[in-house]
């Protein structure tokens, strides 16, 4: 795998997955484990998944078998509120607060910010370079004001150099962290569906929320770097999931007012004795 061109969590998470098979059935045997992977109780994707990491086994030592098809069936994730997202942030500790922030402002794979350096940010203009995952486009975004005093903050803390990267973990890491965090938090605030709420629907919630606000397609496929559009289109399917058009309202009397709200999501509507009115879904 790796000759060929694999990510290296890609060949990780094979041999996890190859490993399972392993321990539940003979991989001399084509159709035991076709067996197993039938009778498993999981989901079709699931069982793509591990079909497909046999198959690589199979390719490696020049094998041939009958492979098996599986149909996933296709399952709209449920995109978390913007409460419940900040609920996270707030209750996790200083890295992980951070790496959360910059996904709900990004909407990044975490990968990606696994991946990111220093020199990738320009600390002034808040603006972060993301070299994409999955074979997509690279694209520079934009840090909320509060997200980059955090960000600021903690590489001062931890006196990092340009060549240094942020978040120096993996991304199984961090997902593993962020479950206990999550869990933790589902348990003390007695609210099951806090447990619900993965990593990536950090990203869901991003693009979801960015078309709600500008319906502009393009924009929201630019944002997330994805080379179809297609792929983009699944997120105007998600807009049924979001609240009914609710806003929180706000008023600005000068610039700085104005750019402040504008930096964290408010949209102009119109002037009132004087004032500029802003608003944001909630």
């Amino acid at each position: 795998m790796k000759k060929n061109g694999y990510a290296d969590t890609t060949i990780k998470a094979t041999g996890k997955r190859l490993r399972h098979l392993q321990k539940h059935s003979n991989l001399k045997d084509p159709e035991d484990v076709k067996g197993y992977i039938a009778n498993k109780q999981c989901s079709n994707a699931y069982k793509e998944t591990l079909i497909e990491t046999y198959n690589l086994l199979k390719k490696s030592i020049n094998q041939t078998w009958q492979k098996p098809f599986y149909k996933r069936n296709d399952k709209l994730p449920k995109i978390p509120t913007e409460e419940k997202i900040n609920m996270l942030i707030s209750n996790a500790r200083t890295r992980m607060a951070l790496f959360l922030s910059m996904s709900k402002d990004l909407g990044t794979r975490p990968i990606e910010l696994t991946w990111l350096k220093t020199k990738d940010i320009d600390l002034e203009k808040g603006t972060v370079n993301i070299t994409s995952a999955k074979h997509c486009v690279g694209r520079t975004l934009k840090l909320k004001t509060n997200t980059l005093q955090m960000l600021k903050a903690y590489i001062n803390k931890k006196d990092l150099n340009l060549n240094d990267r942020i978040f120096p973990t993996t991304s199984q890491n961090i997902c593993e962290y962020y479950r206990i965090l999550r869990n933790r938090l589902a348990k003390k605030l007695k609210e099951p569906a806090i447990q619900t709420i993965r990593l990536y629907d950090f990203r869901h919630w991003f693009a979801t929320t960015e078309y709600h606000k500008t319906k502009d397609l393009l924009h929201v496929k630019k944002l997330l770097g994805h080379k179809d559009l297609r792929t983009t289109l699944r997120y105007t399917q998600l807009l049924d999931t979001l609240p009914n058009d609710q806003y929180h309202c706000k008023t600005a009397n000068n610039i700085k007012e104005a750019t402040n709200l504008i930096e964290n999501g408010f949209q102009y509507v119109t002037d009132i004795d004087g004032a500029k009115l802003f608003r944001k879904p909630k």
